[in-house]
């Protein structure tokens, strides 16, 4: 299992993923989830998966050699993407061409094709978007009114989003929200872990404005878990008592 989370904000764009991988308790390995293709000053682009690795890997790898348009010839890849909306096709291509390759095989062995990703990041001269692509290829974009995407193993960390964030919130806020957001789940979930990949991105700059692993141990980290548990306890303690009765004596 895993947990990525966009952030979308009038500042710019956050992306987190974590970076655990299992096939059983005794099977746990450390993958990049989150990846980035850029060309600074004229476009950002960040991809972070779920689901199947096999198939992920995959994905990303037809993406990088590029697939070939059937009208013109061209090799079209991320990189030469027009618009961020194409760029989010190509994807949606790119796991319909796996899926056609290694479904059948996938199904034979009673392996079901599970992938989704985050796309997310800008092109110069266009705005910052973020998408969520399926396992069919289809994708939604994130809203002002809901500005954050999840995949993975995402309701734990999803109240915490909900009450939280919104379009007008500070870019280095939404990180900070978001990293609260994966110690929730962490705490709920074995399968979500540490190292834990963070990109920033600010709006119109076309390059990371951070692009960071946060590893065990890291001592940012370990203080906004302890202090947001601690928070956590101290709203619990501070909040009264139900004050509800039986109207009626119990009957024996």
């Amino acid at each position: 299992m895993t947990y990525c989370c966009g952030i979308l904000v009038r500042d710019g764009l956050v992306m987190i993923a974590d970076t655990r991988t299992n096939a059983g308790l005794d099977n746990v390995s450390t993958f990049r989830k989150l990846h980035i293709f850029s060309k600074p000053g004229e476009r950002i682009m960040a991809i972070a998966s779920a689901g199947n690795l096999a198939i992920s890997q995959s994905v990303l790898s037809t993406l990088t050699e590029g697939l070939e348009d059937p009208n013109t010839g061209e090799i079209e890849t991320l990189m030469n993407a027009p618009t961020m909306f194409q760029a989010a096709q190509r994807i949606g291509r790119a796991i319909r061409a796996v899926h056609a390759t290694e479904g059948p095989a996938l199904k034979s062995e009673d392996v079901s094709f599970d992938v989704s990703f985050l796309f997310g990041g800008q092109i110069k001269g266009a705005r910052m978007r973020l998408f969520m692509v399926y396992t069919a290829g289809n994708f939604i974009e994130c809203t002002t009114d809901t500005p954050y995407l999840q995949i993975g193993e995402h309701k734990y960390g999803k109240p915490v989003l909900d009450r939280a964030m919104h379009y007008d919130v500070e870019l280095y806020e939404a990180l900070k929200t978001g990293l609260i957001s994966m110690d929730s789940t962490m705490r709920s979930n074995l399968g979500v872990g540490l190292p834990i990949d963070v990109l920033v991105v600010r709006t119109d700059a076309c390059e990371a404005d951070l692009n960071h692993r946060i590893e065990a141990g890291e001592p940012y980290f370990h203080d906004l878990r302890s202090r947001w548990s601690a928070a956590l306890r101290a709203a619990h303690q501070n909040i009264p008592r139900p004050p509800y009765k039986n109207d009626k004596e119990p009957k024996t």
